[in-house]
């Protein structure tokens, strides 16, 4: 609510705003000088005019911490119902007193860009008060403070129903995944030459013909070919993986010979099944 009181050719201006203007004095809209605490922030409008001239300001008050109670936001320029611009200066209170405190709204002073008039806006007290009264703190009591809200209940069922789909979804993924692990291992074993010559020499003496035969179909499979001692490099060639065992391998072709060939194996005979496990571990790291 504004009231206009006329003296002469001179205006006065007073509202619940506190708003001053004499004359050549300049017209500002203060904010209530009382009721604050921190965190709150205050206005201040400052009528850009100055003897009846639009003032245009050559710098504006930064945004920028004013003291111990006031940050200074960003200020901006205001145009009222009338056309008149306004300049307004937002103070936000920073710091919480511990009793009530009166604190100064920094005095200003705004210069004209190209005539030497100014504005000077002067300083402007507001009273800010504690959150909470000291006294209730060396009390060790907060009896006049309103007790905390309680929370509000939240229904866990659609939540557990919701916990119960995604976790049975994800048990069915990984037993699917595990299926798929050991179908896949369980084929390689019954396909790969080495896993099928080994499952076959587990039913068979190892100085038996036909175990000896089981691994030479399993060399001859990785080779491609029929292989003899002579065509071993084409076997290595094919399969470099397996050259870490080519002494051995070398060995029961020799020891192959003399069985089927020879007078029998030797006393000191290898053992192809040690062998052929050896052939079915690399095997399986070559198949990765």
């Amino acid at each position: 609510m504004r009231h206009s009181i006329v003296y002469g050719i001179a205006v006065i201006a007073v509202s619940t705003t506190d708003v001053h203007a004499v004359s050549s004095e300049p017209i500002v809209e203060q904010p209530r000088a009382f009721g604050y605490v921190v965190g709150d922030v205050v206005t201040q409008r400052v009528l850009l005019q100055v003897e009846g001239h639009e003032l245009a300001p050559a710098a504006l008050p930064k945004a920028e911490r004013v003291g111990v109670w006031l940050e200074r936001h960003p200020v901006r320029i205001e145009s009222g119902s009338d056309g008149r611009r306004w300049l307004a200066v937002d103070y936000q209170l920073i710091n919480a007193p511990q009793a009530l405190t009166t604190v100064n709204l920094p005095a200003l002073e705004l210069r004209d860009k190209s005539a030497g008039a100014s504005l000077k806006v002067a300083a402007w007290p507001i009273s800010v008060n504690a959150l909470t009264p000291r006294d209730a703190f060396i009390a060790g009591g907060l009896d006049e403070l309103r007790p905390d809200r309680a929370a509000p209940m939240i229904a866990t069922g659609p939540i557990r129903r919701q916990l119960a789909i995604w976790s049975s979804a994800f048990l069915l993924a990984l037993l699917a995944w595990l299926g798929w692990l050991a179908w896949r291992n369980w084929r390689a074993a019954g396909l790969r030459p080495f896993a099928r010559a080994l499952r076959e020499m587990r039913r068979l003496d190892e100085t038996a013909p036909e175990a000896w035969q089981a691994l030479h179909r399993a060399l001859d499979q990785t080779a491609g070919r029929v292989t003899q001692t002579a065509t071993l490099p084409a076997l290595f060639e094919r399969a470099p993986h397996l050259q870490s065992l080519r002494p051995q391998i070398e060995q029961f072709f020799a020891q192959s010979d003399e069985l089927f060939f020879g007078g029998g194996l030797p006393a000191d005979r290898m053992s192809i099944r040690a062998l052929c496990s050896q052939l079915r571990r690399i095997e399986k790291r070559h198949e990765r």
